[in-house]
């Protein structure tokens, strides 16, 4: 991880002194993996009316669900259907995402997008791309080492206080279980997986604080490797403003999506 994330975070076509405010431009959120497991109940011979009509129930409820989180997973359908959001898709590179209505673009030396709010400046979301010879974020290591390298040579200045939040691999996980009574079979288990997008990429998250003399600003990150790229959304927001603002960073880092280009 050592000699390959130094060779990712200290490119020669991007000098981080150059950016004096890179860490104003950039910041996350963890998408927690939770699921639930059904237990069974292979002893049961017999089928009673209430069993029957349950399991009609769970059919039910996982061909109602499933496609719903399909659709809700997918960044592109969520990303064309949210208001109060508008839409990035760059197509030359890959990726899309949703900002925050109101923002404006700005340039930004070593960062392939930036929008931010013109009276809230530390209110921005950046996207950064890094050529790399990796094929997959994993291969970096876990979250949160790749999370606290990036957060201490990229995401943010040498001379700020940070502090890892959380980090953690983007997936969805829906167990969604249905038994049968019978003697050849006692239970099926029909598990279905999604990640952040449905092409089977892996993302990492994370969440941190960078304390600067003057302010402190709450950032969310979310990171993937795909087209030959090391793909970097950030965003964020003031400490003071963070409750207010948490809930629309978040829907721009959930609506990230890169797409093979």
């Amino acid at each position: 991880m050592g000699m390959a994330m130094a060779s990712l975070v200290k490119p020669p076509s991007i000098h981080l002194t150059c950016l004096p405010n890179a860490s104003t431009q950039l910041g996350l959120y963890p998408h927690s993996v939770r699921s639930e497991h059904v237990p069974s109940n292979s002893n049961s011979n017999a089928t009673s009316p209430q069993d029957r009509g349950g399991r009609r129930q769970l059919l039910s409820m996982g061909a109602t669900i499933a496609p719903w989180i399909f659709f809700s997973s997918t960044g592109t359908f969520a990303a064309e259907t949210k208001k109060g959001f508008l839409l990035v898709k760059d197509n030359k590179d890959g990726y899309t995402f949703l900002y925050p209505f109101g923002w404006q673009e700005v340039v930004v030396q070593g960062q392939d997008k930036v929008f931010k709010d013109v009276i809230e400046p530390l209110e921005s979301v950046s996207v950064n791309l890094l050529p790399t010879g990796k094929q997959d974020i994993r291969d970096f290591g876990p979250p949160q080492e790749v999370a606290e390298t990036l957060i201490q040579k990229v995401l943010a200045s040498p001379t700020q206080k940070t502090k890892l939040i959380e980090a953690t691999e983007v997936s969805l996980i829906f167990q969604f279980l249905h038994f049968l009574d019978g003697w050849m079979l006692s239970m099926i288990c029909v598990v279905l997986t999604l990640q952040h997008n449905v092409d089977g990429k892996a993302y990492y998250t994370f969440e941190f604080i960078a304390k600067a003399p003057n302010y402190t600003r709450h950032a969310l990150s979310i990171v993937c490797i795909a087209n030959g790229k090391f793909y970097t959304l950030t965003t964020g927001a003031n400490e003071r403003r963070w409750e207010k603002m948490k809930d629309r960073l978040k829907t721009v880092v959930d609506s990230f999506q890169i797409s093979n280009v």
